[in-house]
């Protein structure tokens, strides 16, 4: 199995990004899959899911209205659109397949599979 997340960069507070997550080696597109975040010092944080055949979706408050989560399962793809970024938004972000979608997915432990890729925004 081969997790790999990408699209993080250096961007400045209001700005946008687009992160990938391109999962090989399992069944994509029958499994929910969930973005979470972790800051220097910090615990892991959710940050959204979604269920294997998109309907559903999850968020945490503080990202209500400015991520969005999608997936592409003809691609093996997981994406997270970022908008109206804060400097609180910095962290390094991972994908994580098989987390459960549900009213308690943040609830869950989340677990690393990839090496993250890193999101920094500027004040």
């Amino acid at each position: 199995v081969q997790v790999v997340e990408s699209g993080g960069n250096l961007v400045q507070a209001g700005g946008s990004l687009r992160l990938s997550c391109t999962v090989s080696g399992l069944a994509f597109r029958g499994i929910d899959m969930a973005w979470f975040r972790q800051a220097p010092g910090t615990e892991r944080e959710g940050v959204s899911c979604i269920t294997w055949g998109g309907s559903i979706t999850y968020y945490a408050d503080s990202v209500k209205g400015r991520l969005t989560i999608s997936r592409d399962n003809a691609n093996n793809t997981l994406y997270l659109q970022m908008n109206s970024l804060k400097p609180e938004d910095t962290a390094m972000y991972y994908c994580e397949p098989y987390h459960t979608c549900d009213d308690n997915w943040s609830q869950r432990d989340f677990a690393y599979w990839g090496q993250g890729t890193q999101v920094t925004v500027s004040s």
